[in-house]
């Protein structure tokens, strides 16, 4: 299985991207084939609500969304990881969330007229499995663990449990400090065992 992590952290080597890659890492002890694509590298802006995706199946606006989409689209799980500022994922991460949940919709349906009813088709990413992972010094982490999965939940993805929320409690002071939340580090490589395990299920 292909598992793509998305992280929406500006900071290189900060403490989002290490939990992602604990959880990569594992991933790929366990046989799954990993992408890492660090969000704020990309050129990149928000959702214009232009509706041109509904004509196009995909977004219109020419900038690196579109390689992000077509790793999202060849992925079989997506993992989200956001640090967390205000309790909320970062503007980065929202818009590749607000990008994809609309043009990955009208992907697969049709804009109807006004008063007549859906019956959706699914998303580019229906049956994908999902996970988010939040880093914080503190606080907050709830609300952006709320913001992933429900983007999750309404774009037909199937969310991977654990035993406890995949969260690192890191960054006191601004510290790259991540591997020293030995109870997080152990979460997310559970998330990883849970993860390829859920693909091999869905595979037979």
């Amino acid at each position: 299985m292909k598992i793509l992590a998305l992280c929406g952290s500006a900071r290189q080597g900060g403490n989002t991207e290490t939990a992602l890659k604990v959880v990569l890492n594992e991933a790929e002890a366990l046989g799954a084939e990993t992408q890492f694509i660090r969000v704020n590298d990309k050129n990149l802006r928000g959702c214009t609500g232009c509706y041109g995706c509904v004509k196009a199946g995909r977004c219109v606006v020419l900038d690196d969304f579109g390689d992000i989409f077509d790793a999202m689209a060849e992925a079989d799980c997506i993992l989200m990881g956001t640090p967390v500022y205000h309790a909320s994922v970062t503007a980065e991460l929202k818009a590749v969330m607000d990008r994809a949940g609309f043009s990955g919709r009208w992907a697969k349906s049709a804009m109807q007229e006004k008063g007549t009813g859906y019956a959706w088709n699914g998303t580019t990413w229906s049956g994908k499995l999902f996970a988010p992972v939040t880093a914080a010094r503190r606080t907050g982490h709830t609300f952006a663990v709320a913001q992933l999965l429900l983007w999750a939940s309404c774009n037909d993805l199937i969310t991977i449990g654990n035993t406890y929320w995949n969260v690192s409690v890191s960054g006191k002071g601004g510290a790259m400090d991540a591997l020293d939340d030995e109870e997080g580090i152990g979460n997310l490589k559970g998330l990883a065992t849970r993860i390829v395990a859920a693909g091999k299920a869905l595979r037979q």
